[in-house]
């Protein structure tokens, strides 16, 4: 016995950038939370018009970078003051403006790697497999079409509803996403 699959969500397909803009803003406007857009090239205030979320990659990043600084500080403190102190030219041990240079490139260092980690595990990266890839005319994503899916896990979400709600957006097709 084969089961059913389940539905991903619903996928509606449109022409241009202006219409998948004004229909993002339409279906949060309507509450719909749960949804994603795909699109051939970045899309200017799209991505206001999915989510209003704030991003969690700036206190990622601002807490790596001060965890990297701090690092670096306590190892060159620990390294020249407590585990090898040597007295040169009568400066103290604890020196602290020669570690300036280290401290600051461990801060940038600690936080560069954090933003691009940060930003490939908050964006699900990398995703051989996606369920709209199960789409026909999903392949056009990368060429000419802009998409919009609302995902079946939104609290919102009902197959028939939504799916005449996408229609009254008039996309060029709308269709039903299965996992």
């Amino acid at each position: 016995m084969s089961e059913t699959p389940r539905i991903y969500g619903v996928m509606a397909e449109f022409a241009d950038s202006e219409a998948i803009i004004a229909a993002a803003k339409s279906a949060y406007e309507a509450g719909y939370r749960q949804m994603d857009a795909y699109t051939p090239f970045p899309v200017e205030g799209l991505a206001e018009n999915l989510t209003h979320k704030r991003s969690k990659v700036p206190l990622i990043v601002l807490l790596a970078g001060i965890a990297g600084g701090g690092g670096g500080y306590f190892m060159e403190w620990y390294a020249t003051g407590v585990s090898y102190p040597i007295n040169v030219g009568g400066r103290p041990l604890n020196s602290w403006p020669a570690y300036v240079p280290i401290t600051f490139e461990l801060t940038v260092l600690a936080g560069a790697l954090a933003a691009i980690g940060s930003m490939l595990a908050l964006n699900l990266l990398p995703q051989p497999y996606h369920p709209v890839f199960n789409s026909a005319r999903f392949e056009r994503a990368s060429t000419d079409k802009f998409f919009l899916c609302i995902e079946s896990t939104d609290p919102k979400f009902d197959a028939a509803a939504t799916r005449r709600f996408l229609e009254s957006l008039h996309p060029e097709q709308v269709e039903e996403v299965f996992e």
